[in-house]
């Protein structure tokens, strides 16, 4: 029996594009952070990375965080104070790949996510077989606002196929995460 993949995701919010391409940084959100933790703890990810260069937005996170670890939340849901320890913080997507490979000793294959389809994406069964086969660690990116910007996209060692392909496919991103996230590492 191999050993389980080790993977990480991240959600990034710096650089993402807006409904009109252009690049932007957008807002931590609480759901983001509280849905995706319970999401990522859930199916098996070691770390949640929340990736703003935003320092205010990462004092928020820390708060969210610090909420369900050690403030009032850590006593009344220790569910959540357990998917709550999976979030780590990072001004930018190298901090976050330098974590893993700190706490891994391999860097992570970087994985993107798009609702946008691209002709080199890997089907959801496609990813799931190479990952069973790779023992490096994979860190999974998830785009806030209009989705990942090209400079990200263009740094992955893989992309994974949009949830659902063409037609109206404008799921949050905590949703998309949890439809992934079963698709790529739920029983089968």
């Amino acid at each position: 029996m191999s050993a389980a993949p080790v993977v990480d995701i991240a959600l990034v919010h710096h650089p993402v594009v807006d409904k009109n391409g252009k690049l932007v940084t957008t807002a931590v959100t609480n759901i983001d952070i509280h849905d995706i933790a319970r999401s990522a703890r859930t199916y098996g990810v070691r770390r949640f990375f929340v990736v703003t260069p935003v320092e205010a937005s990462r004092a928020l996170a820390r708060r969210i965080i610090e909420h369900w670890e050690t403030g009032f939340g850590a006593t009344y849901n220790a569910n959540r104070k357990d998917a709550l320890s999976l979030v780590r913080l990072a001004p930018d997507l190298d901090g976050a790949i330098a974590e893993v490979e700190l706490e891994t000793g391999s860097r992570p294959k970087l994985v993107v996510t798009s609702a946008r389809p691209a002709a080199d994406a890997l089907s959801f069964a496609g990813y799931r077989e190479l990952l069973a086969g790779d023992p490096a660690p994979h860190l999974i990116l998830f785009g806030t606002g209009w989705g990942l910007a090209d400079s990200l996209l263009q740094r992955a060692d893989h992309r994974i196929e949009p949830i659902a392909p063409g037609g109206y496919n404008h799921l949050s991103v905590r949703a998309a995460a949890a439809v992934i996230l079963d698709r790529v590492l739920g029983p089968r």
